[in-house]
């Protein structure tokens, strides 16, 4: 993903955490700043936990809970997240997510989930009231922030880590990637490839720039004979139709980032038009791994060349 540079990785939520720092004298501090992070944000807003903040919300029955700061945060920015897409990332797909059977971690998800259930749409963001660090959520609500809360992460551990050591840094979660501080001479150098078999690009993003993909691809399993992915469509609380495999937004912030490849997703055939109007560089890959750019995204021949 860099070159030469220190790095240091390990295995969190289902995917990869990456650490990649400008200084080597500041790798294992840097990884101790992220893991404390990833380990404050877990117990804030995993699903999984039966101890975490987001299970104890599910249970409030509609009256209005005291969170800590960080779920409000966290909140506050899937909701963001949820008006600028009109409703396309929902954080109140949990249950419709838990009742296809992604109930748990992913690395420890069964492939195959024989519960049969009848999809039901989301109970709707707009129901979600935020006053300070006051929630109140609609009964049988479970919050699921898998499509902001890593991305939202991702900034911030690359900002502390760069506030805390003072080095340029890069952090991938996944799919998301943030950066901050000095880069190295040249830009930070990605791979944007979700699968191995799909085609790829390497793209160099400049001191300060984050870079996301979303995937229908990627967290698959079978249920009741089909198969299923992790990205819902919030108004049917079924996972989108796979128009794109991938889709992949350069942005300042990842949250941004991921924001808008999670709507393409959701957005399939109108996917093209969200990201021409957000004047974001963009990739898309077909159901049929066919790439299509957008917005100054480098060509695929001039990117490859540079790989």
């Amino acid at each position: 993903m860099t070159d030469r540079l220190p790095a240091t990785e390990w295995d969190v939520w289902g995917t990869t955490a990456r650490v990649v720092v400008s200084d080597p004298a500041a790798l294992g501090p840097a990884r101790t700043l992220v893991e404390e992070l990833l380990g404050q944000v877990d117990l804030a807003a995993s699903r999984f936990r039966a101890d975490s903040e987001v299970t104890r919300l599910a249970g409030s029955q509609g009256r209005p809970t005291e969170v800590s700061p960080l779920l409000a945060e966290l909140l506050e920015v899937a909701l963001d997240a949820a008006r600028r897409t009109d409703g396309d990332v929902d954080p109140t797909v949990g249950a419709a997510l838990r009742d296809l059977g992604y109930d748990r971690d992913f690395a420890a998800l069964p492939l195959v989930a024989k519960v049969r259930v009848v999809a039901r749409p989301a109970p709707g963001w707009q129901r979600v009231r935020l006053d300070g660090t006051t929630v109140t959520v609609p009964v049988g609500t479970l919050i699921d922030l898998g499509a902001t809360a890593k991305a939202w992460t991702a900034d911030r551990a690359a900002q502390l880590v760069r506030a805390e050591l003072g080095c340029g840094v890069l952090v991938s979660l996944g799919g998301d990637i943030a950066t901050s501080g000095p880069a190295p001479e040249g830009g930070w150098r990605v791979r944007v490839q979700d699968r191995l078999v799909d085609p790829g690009a390497t793209i160099t993003l400049p001191a300060g720039a984050a870079v996301a993909t979303s995937s229908t691809v990627r967290r698959t399993w079978v249920q009741a004979d089909r198969s299923r992915h992790h990205v819902l469509d919030p108004r049917t609380g079924s996972p989108a139709p796979v128009v794109w495999r991938s889709a992949t937004v350069a942005a300042w912030t990842c949250v941004e980032a991921n924001t808008l490849t999670t709507a393409a997703l959701v957005r399939g055939g109108r996917a093209e038009a969200l990201l021409r109007a957000a004047g974001v560089p963009a990739r898309l890959v077909t159901s049929g791994g066919h790439v299509v750019t957008l917005g100054g995204w480098p060509a695929e021949a001039e990117v490859e060349a540079a790989s």
